[in-house]
């Protein structure tokens, strides 16, 4: 009876799922061209349209087995300051697939299916955020980015040094090269699962990387770059999109790897 009662919920809530089988049914927009990145293969990733407030600002491929992101994508429309509130969600359709769309401030909740906020508790490790704090356009952009599901183990040094300087530079690139040109701008961002876990639970990333892609009127992509560290404090490579490609491509042991549907170099 439990079990029908929620396939009901699912359907009168018109398929409104947060947790979505195709990127397309619900996040199309948040990709260059409309498509995502490569996909990983495994009944443990988990595709998510990141919602808050019953509007979505960004999409996670989700690693239930690490209970990392895999990487999350986004797009920067401008540079405001925000306030960093640190309310932490989880996704609560990774759970129970019968709840609503919208991200839940309960990271106090046990899960198998994800990290909570008891996994982060007395480690050495930030909750990295793969979509950044800094890159948000809007209040509740921001407030959508405290989800569990957003974020990685990442060490404090590489977390609070190079990897903000990074999103600075990112952000202040794209400001002047893609937004004054009234163009758009479409990043993703995501992390290399490492050897190491915490509390025998989260996977604590060997790397974290990142590319950014400006595509034109015609969605033709006129500048783009990669960066790509391990997880300690040094500067991240600066090298082109197809160079980071071909380096995921060996790091997940996969064949190929793409993160825009559109020529980048």
């Amino acid at each position: 009876m439990m079990f029908l009662r929620l396939m009901m919920v699912s359907v009168l809530s018109g398929g409104s799922a947060e947790v979505v089988r195709d990127f397309r049914e619900k996040c199309a927009d948040i990709f260059a061209n409309g498509a995502s990145p490569t996909i990983l293969h495994g009944h443990q990733y988990k595709k998510i349209c990141q919602t808050l407030k019953k509007k979505v600002y960004y999409a996670t491929l989700y690693d239930t087995y690490n209970k990392i992101s895999v990487y999350s994508a986004y797009k920067f429309n401008k540079g405001i300051r925000c306030k960093r509130k640190h309310l932490w969600s989880i996704e609560p359709q990774l759970d129970n697939p019968g709840e609503g769309p919208n991200m839940v401030p309960d990271c106090s909740r046990q899960s198998s299916n994800q990290a909570v906020c008891d996994d982060y508790k007395r480690s050495v490790y930030d909750r990295g955020h793969l979509m950044p704090v800094y890159l948000a356009s809007s209040q509740d952009c921001a407030d959508a980015t405290f989800s569990l599901t957003n974020v990685a183990p990442q060490k404090p040094c590489f977390n609070r040094g190079q990897w903000r300087i990074l999103e600075e530079k990112i952000a202040k690139e794209l400001t002047e090269r893609c937004l004054s040109r009234e163009n758009t701008a479409y990043l993703v961002t995501g992390v290399v699962p490492g050897t190491s876990k915490i509390k025998e639970k989260v996977n604590v990333p060997s790397h974290f990387w990142t590319a950014y892609c400006c595509l034109d009127h015609n969605k033709e992509c006129q500048i783009s770059r990669g960066f790509i560290g391990e997880n300690k404090n040094t500067a991240p490579n600066n090298i082109t999109v197809n160079k980071l490609q071909g380096i995921l491509e060996n790091l997940y042991k996969v064949r190929s790897f793409q993160l825009f549907s559109t020529r980048a170099n």
